[in-house]
């Protein structure tokens, strides 16, 4: 003779039901709708002067995250729940992350599509004080500034990180590892006080030259690519090292032949991104290489002028026609940011093209 109880079945979030699908975007904007009548009925009561379209949006995604906790919790159970739970709020999470590069750059977009012809990129400003004129001097100063602090950075970053990985024991190895995390952190205006005052030493108080501020960006430079070889080379598996050794080949030779091409990829990207990192900085170019409104291709003679100072002297030294200066700023900051995403492209690009290929 069966026994039967009065109790329930036990059930949990495996047996549970499941939401139709599309109930997620239905709760959303049912949730969006409520709040954005809420928001309309309160503007037309008085209680507030302007429609708060923003505000309304963010209260209606609050609502739809408790709603769809509460509805999936009863029909779900609390493990798919909790689940959707976490997408929406890593989601937000990601949204609230967006929303400032966006609004950036369709902002930079906007304003600097004023200027962006082929005269700003065919002429300096020498002799002009109102419309007209160019950043070719401030491309061309960014270029070759860039590309020397290039050029001073990444073979004393990359043999520093050979070194840490390879060779590195002891007090020695650890206090080089406690100065890179300290230059890692230190604000770019002393990198420049510090390449300014290297060259006076040299020559003579109120040095202006652009090899001055090459040398201020690689101080900025060469702990980024240390950090970023070194994390690349410890990749490297040690089956690799040791097969090497055992065919009886140098460890110099081992590091030369199999260490580094196979974090090839990985470290041209790090150079790659620390070219980006500090194609922008303006404080430490102001102090060491100065402005000008002509074209310099000279490192070691008179000032040079780059992007980043060009766009913050446009903007700090209007003239009467002041429209024109603003314009000619906001077109240099679109400039330097299509430069920092090309840099970020070719970096996947080299990536792709040198990483490892397994058969």
């Amino acid at each position: 003779m069966a026994v039967t109880t009065g109790a329930r079945p036990f059930a949990n979030s495996l047996t549970a039901g499941r939401l139709p699908r599309g109930a997620t975007f239905g709760v959303l904007a049912a949730s969006w709708l409520v709040l954005l009548v809420v928001f309309l009925l309160l503007q037309m009561g008085g209680v507030t002067e302007n429609y708060n379209l923003v505000g309304a949006l963010v209260l209606g995604t609050v609502l739809f995250a408790v709603t769809l906790f509460a509805v999936s919790f009863a029909v779900e159970g609390s493990r798919l729940a909790k689940d959707r739970l976490a997408t929406i709020l890593v989601t937000c999470a990601f949204v609230l992350a967006l929303i400032p590069l966006v609004s950036l750059v369709f902002t930079v977009v906007t304003f600097g599509a004023a200027r962006f012809d082929p005269q700003f990129f065919s002429y300096s400003m020498r002799n002009v004080v109102g419309q007209g004129g160019g950043a070719i001097h401030a491309i061309i100063g960014t270029v070759v500034i860039t590309l020397a602090a290039a050029a001073m950075s990444v073979p004393i970053g990359m043999l520093t990180a050979i070194y840490l990985v390879e060779y590195g024991r002891g007090r020695l190895a650890q206090a080089i590892t406690f100065l890179v995390d300290v230059m890692t952190g230190i604000p770019s205006i002393v990198a420049g006080l510090f390449a300014y005052a290297l060259f006076v030493l040299f020559t003579e108080p109120g040095v202006r030259m652009g090899f001055g501020g090459a040398v201020a960006l690689s101080v900025l430079m060469i702990p980024i690519v240390v950090r970023s070889t070194e994390e690349m080379l410890k990749l490297v598996p040690n089956e690799l090292r040791e097969a090497s050794y055992a065919l009886g080949v140098p460890k110099w030779l081992t590091i030369v032949k199999v260490v580094l091409p196979t974090s090839l990829a990985g470290i041209l990207t790090g150079v790659t991104l620390a070219i980006a990192r500090v194609i922008g900085e303006t404080a430490p170019l102001l102090i060491i290489a100065g402005f000008t409104a002509s074209v310099n291709y000279n490192l070691f003679s008179d000032r040079m002028m780059t992007l980043p100072v060009f766009v913050y002297n446009q903007y700090v030294s209007q003239g009467q026609d002041a429209q024109a200066y603003i314009d000619r700023a906001w077109t240099g900051a679109l400039v330097l940011i299509l430069i920092v995403m090309l840099l970020n492209l070719i970096a996947r690009i080299v990536a792709r093209v040198f990483a490892p290929k397994s058969r």
